[in-house]
C-alpha cells in the first residue's frame, strides 16, 4: 500500500512549532491506530517549522489566522491542501480536515444511496467522513489533544445491521444518521440541486442549497462556504464540557510527562558520570 504523507505547518505566530509538533503526534496516532484500520488507508503526518521545509510529495494542512477561507482547497497543480484557522480548538479542525483529505483528496467524491428526503429517490451523497458527527461533544482526546470523531465505510450501508460500527466512537448507530452539530450533503440528480440535512438546531432539518456554480472549486469547498456554522469548531469556549475534559487530560498528561522526563534526565546524567539529585 502506497502511504499518503501529510504535513502540518503553522503560518501564524499565534501557534508555535512546539504546539504544531504536539498536535501532529496526536493526529499521527489517530491515523495509525483509529482511522487507518477502518478505512484501509496508510498515512503519515509530520510537523514542519516552515512551509519551505516541507519536502515534495506532502499534502499540506496549514494553520492560519482567519476562518474566511478555511477548509480544503486545491493548488494550481491540482494538489489538495487545507487551511485551519488558529483558535482554542484548532486541533479538532485539523483532525477533521486530515481525515477528510485522506478519504477524498479532491473534495468531489460522491456515493449513491436513498435520500433522507422522502420526496427524493436515489441521490448522490458527498463523502465527508467527519461532518455528520463533527460536534465537539463526540470528539475525543489523543495524547490529551482534542480530535474529531469520524464515520466508517459502513455509514452508507443500505440498511442498519446489529453489531456494525458506523462511527469510530459508535455514537452514530445507523446509516446516514446525523448527530447534533453535524450535517450530511447530497445531490439530487434530476434537478442538479444540492441538499443538506443538518442538526444545528433542536431537530434535524433539510435545506435546499440549490445548484452549485461551475468553477475550479471542489464540491466540498463550495459546501463549506455554504455551511458557516462549522467555523465555530475551531474556537470553542473554555467552559465547553469537551474543552474542560481535554484540559484536565492535558494537565495530567503534562505532569506525567514532566515526571518521566525528570527520571530520564537523571539516568542520562548518571550514564555521563554526573551525580544524581
Amino acid at each position: 500500500m502506497l502511504p499518503i504523507h501529510l504535513a502540518l505547518v503553522s503560518l501564524t505566530p499565534s501557534v508555535n512549532v512546539g504546539e504544531v509538533a504536539q498536535v501532529s503526534a496526536a493526529l499521527q496516532k489517530q491515523l495509525t491506530r483509529d482511522f487507518g484500520p477502518l478505512w484501509t488507508i496508510a498515512a503519515t503526518i509530520d510537523a514542519f517549522a516552515r512551509l519551505e521545509d516541507v519536502p515534495l510529495g506532502y499534502w499540506k494542512i496549514l494553520v492560519v489566522d482567519t476562518f474566511e477561507h478555511g477548509g480544503q482547497h486545491r493548488d494550481r497543480n491540482n494538489q489538495p491542501y487545507a487551511l485551519v484557522a488558529a483558535g482554542t480548538s484548532w486541533s479538532l479542525v485539523a483532525s477533521h480536515e486530515a481525515m477528510e483529505m485522506l478519504v477524498d483528496p479532491f473534495g468531489n467524491r460522491l456515493v449513491a444511496g436513498d435520500s433522507p428526503d422522502s420526496t427524493h429517490g436515489r441521490v448522490e451523497f458527498l463523502v465527508e467522513v467527519c461532518d455528520p458527527c463533527q460536534g465537539d461533544e463526540f470528539a475525543y482526546a489523543v495524547n490529551s489533544i482534542l480530535v474529531s470523531d469520524f464515520y466508517t465505510p459502513n455509514y452508507f450501508d443500505p440498511v442498519r445491521a446489529d453489531g456494525v460500527r458506523y462511527s469510530f466512537r459508535s455514537a452514530i448507530t445507523s446509516p446516514r444518521q446525523i448527530l447534533p452539530g453535524g450535517y450530511l450533503t447530497w445531490r439530487e440528480p434530476t434537478s442538479g440541486e444540492y441538499f443538506q440535512q443538518n442538526h444545528f438546531g433542536s431537530t434535524p432539518t433539510i435545506k435546499n442549497l440549490g445548484q452549485l456554480a461551475p468553477g475550479n472549486n471542489s464540491i466540498r469547498a463550495m459546501i463549506d462556504q455554504l455551511t458557516p456554522e462549522t467555523r465555530q469548531l475551531g474556537r470553542l469556549p473554555a467552559d465547553r464540557p469537551s474543552m474542560r475534559r481535554a484540559s484536565a487530560r492535558r494537565t495530567a498528561a503534562e505532569a506525567a510527562a514532566t515526571a518521566r522526563a525528570r527520571e530520564l534526565k537523571a539516568d542520562i546524567d548518571y550514564q555521563l558520570g554526573q551525580p544524581r539529585d
